[in-house]
């Protein structure tokens, strides 16, 4: 029904501010399928960035957005995006995290049909102050949004917990998983094609910052060492803590920087660990996941709902003992660590395959573009 009320084609605005990382992906996920789907695309950001890029070799209109971390320059980026929404007329408008939620929703105040989508709260990356300035915006902000989409169960509490009222959907994240490859044959050949050894090894992916928490992995990871000697840590991704991270690293960790082949790096590991002090869903767990690898993560949103029982081990945040010991076990045995990827790998084909969550976001838009209300506020 809903369907028959709209036309097939939508217009979508993507609006975004990271250029990396799991939000990227995220915009960059949706935009292709979006427009595979033959929808009119356009993605607000960073013209000469990363997402631009990708986005613009995808086929997405990329209209220029050059929003920074940080509030210092959000009259500019409210008037910058003002002008380009001047010359669009969008079915529906997708703000993707904290700044583009911020400016968004500032800007628009639903005269479009609007989607807020979080990517982990922000509030959750602050202290004192600013941490409170951060949910009171939150709470005010949720009434220029028709829906708040989460991407964990765990993350939707979070909002509720803090008296944020909205009109919510729970959407989980999605990873190409058919792309992932699960097989022992996987790991041999991707340690043959980046040069790695044959011993033990745990990977760890993802921005080098202090939310992804590899000081805390590094922390463990001597402990490690005094049990598996022949143990290879390593570290995929670039970020502001690079310096910090390298002064503290000790023996056998490996800083392979910024890549492209990010999927052969896990199919190299025997073990992922992802030490995030924050999250709404991990993609990176989702991808070791489908990649059939053991996972040892901490108790973020999103990782008891993804893991499940039987698929790794889940650890208090920012505990590098109980982060050491479990890695620990799943080294020195490697049946078990098999089973479990097995078992994550049979989860992320049920629950978390990208096809899943571009359908329900389909579903969603024309769900919202369809109300009333979404209609006589675009008028």
């Amino acid at each position: 029904m809903v369907r028959a009320t709209h036309p097939v084609r939508f217009s979508i605005l993507h609006v975004a501010e990271p250029q990396e990382g799991g939000v990227a992906r995220c915009v960059l996920g949706l935009a292709s399928d979006q427009l595979a789907r033959g929808w009119d695309v356009a993605v607000a950001t960073h013209s000469s960035g990363e997402l631009g890029r990708r986005a613009s070799a995808a086929g997405a209109r990329v209209l220029p957005w050059n929003a920074e971390r940080g509030l210092r320059h959000v009259p500019r980026e409210i008037a910058s995006l003002r002008h380009e929404l001047a010359h669009e007329q969008p079915d529906i408008v997708h703000l993707h995290s904290s700044k583009a939620g911020l400016v968004g929703r500032t800007l628009v105040r639903r005269r479009f049909p609007t989607v807020f989508q979080p990517h982990s709260w922000s509030f959750d990356a602050l202290r004192g102050p600013p941490r409170s300035l951060a949910v009171a915006w939150e709470r005010y902000g949720a009434r220029w949004a028709d829906v708040i989409v989460c991407v964990s169960d765990d993350e939707h509490k979070r909002g509720e917990q803090h008296r944020i009222a909205a009109d919510w959907r729970v959407i989980p994240n999605g990873v190409d998983v058919q792309q992932l490859s699960s097989t022992t044959a996987a790991r041999h050949e991707a340690r043959r094609r980046l040069g790695l050894g044959d011993g033990p090894m745990v990977a760890c992916v993802g921005r080098l910052s202090r939310q992804k928490g590899q000081d805390i992995l590094l922390r463990a990871w001597p402990r490690v060492l005094e049990r598996i000697p022949a143990a290879t840590l390593l570290l995929v991704g670039d970020g502001p803590a690079v310096h910090e991270l390298r002064q503290a690293a000790g023996a056998q960790v490996v800083f392979a920087g910024a890549r492209d082949d990010v999927p052969q790096w896990l199919a190299a590991a025997d073990v992922v660990a992802a030490p995030s002090r924050w999250e709404g869903m991990s993609l990176v767990m989702l991808e070791a996941m489908a990649s059939g690898r053991s996972l040892v993560i901490g108790d973020v949103s999103g990782a008891r709902e993804a893991l499940g029982q039987k698929a790794g081990a889940i650890v208090p945040v920012e505990d590098s003992d109980a982060l050491a010991a479990a890695l620990i076990e799943r080294l020195l045995d490697p049946s078990a660590s098999a089973a479990e990827g097995r078992n994550g790998r049979k989860r992320a084909e049920q629950f978390y395959d990208l096809r899943l969550t571009t359908a329900r976001f389909a579903q969603l838009y024309a769900e919202v573009a369809a109300r009333p209300s979404a209609v006589s506020s675009s008028a």
